[in-house]
């Protein structure tokens, strides 16, 4: 989840087990411990642009690294907290608040690093988008409550729509996974990778993404609120092979494996950008849910195979493709354009 999001979570469990006179502090305590785990980001490299991708929702987000985690928040707050709070109550802020932030990335598609390092796997149940205002309000509305009245329940009544928000992207989880695999089958395929996700910041439109033989296929589910879905039909796009489509790149040289890095990240989800050249994209994302464009990619430079690849985002946010969006957000025709727009 953002940054915010992953505060508000960690400030309203916080809140779930600090006494009355104690709540300020352990919002503020859970809030910091919540977003602590995304420090991760600052892992990077000038030299190798994929380290950072690598290590983000890494081993800081595993749940065996959540009691280190918790004490790195309390030396990190303890000069400011050692007067105000004992050592017991400040490190279970800090690890109540803590205690979450890689169970949340995982509910989203990007992969998190859950089970780290007794499994290496990125696992992303696809049950919210990264950014999502619904949810996201309704913690700061509770985590503001909770700090006006004395009771824990406002605290209660978050975890609980959290919960029930999560059980609902489950439901329409399911429900866009059955419409495009029907979707795939009626194409005679039979996919061996697919991944159905929300689009940002809604539980209506998902994007669903699968590779069936040497072809990636995108296209668009908006989810009545029954039965009255629509299937927005998308493009395809050949799947990259790194031995077959780059014969003459030694396996040994920098870029083989730099390509093999990104590969790996987007779970075999990789083709040229046919809008780019020299563009190696991760074709699970893209600004349109049908759109083949992708968010971000790796630009290799053949020419010199000893040198790392760029890590690059490609964020076209323009009229067209927000218009574009919304239309199928509310179940429209994609092109259709308002009067006066």
């Amino acid at each position: 989840m953002d940054l915010i999001t992953q505060g508000l979570l960690g400030g309203v469990l916080a809140q779930s087990v600090a006494r009355k006179e104690e709540k300020k502090h352990a919002t503020i305590i859970g809030m910091f411990a919540g977003v602590l785990a995304d420090a991760d980001i600052l892992i990077a490299s000038s030299s190798d642009p994929l380290l950072n991708i690598e290590f983000h929702r890494h081993f800081t987000h595993s749940l065996f690294f959540i009691p280190f985690g918790a004490a790195l928040a309390f030396l990190l707050l303890w000069p400011f907290m050692r007067h105000r709070l004992s050592n017991a109550r400040l490190y279970l802020f800090c690890f109540v608040g803590y205690s979450m932030s890689g169970v949340i990335d995982a509910c989203t598609s990007y992969g998190t690093h859950l089970l780290w390092p007794l499994s290496d796997e990125r696992i992303a149940w696809h049950l919210i988008s990264i950014v999502d205002p619904i949810f996201t309000m309704a913690l700061l509305f509770t985590l503001v409550m909770g700090l006006r009245k004395p009771a824990r329940a406002w605290a209660g009544y978050g975890l609980l729509f959290a919960v029930g928000y999560m059980s609902l992207g489950y439901m329409q989880l399911q429900r866009a996974m059955d419409i495009s695999t029907q979707l795939a089958q009626s194409r005679g395929h039979q996919p061996i990778k697919h991944v159905v996700k929300p689009t940002l910041g809604n539980l209506l439109l998902w994007r669903s993404t699968y590779i069936n033989e040497r072809y990636i296929y995108v296209d668009a589910v908006r989810l009545g609120i029954v039965d009255d879905s629509r299937i927005y039909q998308g493009s395809s796009v050949p799947r990259l092979d790194i031995e077959k489509d780059l014969p003459d790149l030694d396996a040994s040289k920098t870029l083989f494996q730099d390509i093999k890095r990104f590969n790996k990240f987007s779970d075999g989800f990789i083709a040229y950008d046919p809008t780019q050249v020299n563009v190696i994209g991760d074709m699970r994302y893209s600004m349109l849910p049908t759109g083949i464009a992708p968010l971000w990619g790796i630009v290799i430079d053949k020419q010199n195979p000893d040198q790392h690849a760029d890590y690059q985002f490609f964020r076209e946010n323009n009229h067209q493709n927000r218009q574009q969006f919304i239309n199928m957000l509310l179940g429209d025709d994609p092109g259709r354009v308002k009067n006066g727009s």
